[in-house]
């Protein structure tokens, strides 16, 4: 009994030990946005300013956690944006209006260099497939779609559904529940999250839960002295094995807080800290 008492001890500490953020970068602003290209494992980050009127854009490699750039800006200040990302490319588009949330325009980005591709001022972006990004020229009616060279932007091929399918990520989003019913939604885990695993009580009763491996990843809003915060809590089993405070003075609830892609959590703390573990 004592040998598997402090073999469970030692496995719990290794656990913990274990859990440390692979990546753990901290950005000039409110991280607006996040895109992850499935083929070269890059997160991108979109990171605004609104009170300078700038975005800035960032890239990080998930599997080696080398920081390709982190503040790079393109000619137009304030009205750009993630469009999606292939094959280490990031595709921005800029906005017709500051008002409206309508694209123009594309702008490829190299992921290793920050350096511009390619640009095309008339095309819109429709979807990204297996091939890479579907766009259309917005001068031509009705709209026909080509696939695009995300490398060059060149568009020699039209448009085929059954032959360029849709791209799919392996991005894994939580689920929202309560503490109690966790052992009635078919999860691995069959008892309920105690206040033992949880040292605060989730405002509404409601927290987003994700089960991965044998880790329990829990996110919550609570009241901690008449302010609204948001946590992070992974449980190994029956212990905690790491936390995270991730906002503090909330003024509104925020969405989830993580996501899992592959074996890797993602999240954001602080509205400008990009964090990953491998789980």
């Amino acid at each position: 009994m004592t040998k598997i008492y402090i073999a469970n001890i030692l496995y719990s500490y290794l656990s913990a030990m274990a859990l440390l953020p692979l990546i753990n970068e901290q950005f000039g602003g409110t991280i607006w946005r996040m895109e992850i290209d499935e083929i070269s494992d890059t997160i991108f980050v979109e990171v605004r300013d609104s009170e300078e009127k700038r975005v800035h854009f960032g890239a990080v490699n998930l599997a080696s956690s080398q920081v390709y750039f982190k503040d790079l800006q393109t000619s137009e200040r304030w009205l750009t944006g993630i469009e999606a990302a292939y094959d280490g490319v990031l595709l921005l588009h800029n906005y017709q209006t500051e008002s409206g949330p309508a694209h123009r325009g594309l702008e490829a980005i190299d992921a290793n260099t920050g350096k511009t591709l390619w640009s095309n001022y008339t095309y819109a972006f429709d979807h990204l497939s297996v091939k890479g990004p579907i766009v259309y020229d917005t001068r031509i009616q009705p709209r026909k779609l080509f696939l695009a060279d995300i490398k060059t932007g060149a568009t020699t091929r039209i448009y085929e559904p059954s032959v360029y399918m849709e791209l799919k990520n392996n991005i894994v989003l939580p689920m929202v529940t309560t503490p109690e019913t966790i052992h009635d939604i078919g999860t691995t885990h069959h008892s309920p999250l105690t206040a033992h695993l949880l040292p605060v009580h989730p405002f509404g009763n409601t927290i987003h839960y994700l089960e991965y491996n044998n880790f329990r990843i829990v996110s919550l809003h609570a009241l901690r002295r008449g302010q609204l915060t948001q946590s992070l809590y992974i449980i190994d089993g029956v212990d905690k094995v790491y936390d995270d405070l991730l906002n503090i003075d909330i003024q509104k609830i925020q969405p989830e807080a993580f996501i899992m892609h592959k074996n890797r959590l993602v999240y954001i703390k602080n509205r400008s800290e990009l964090k990953v573990l491998t789980m």
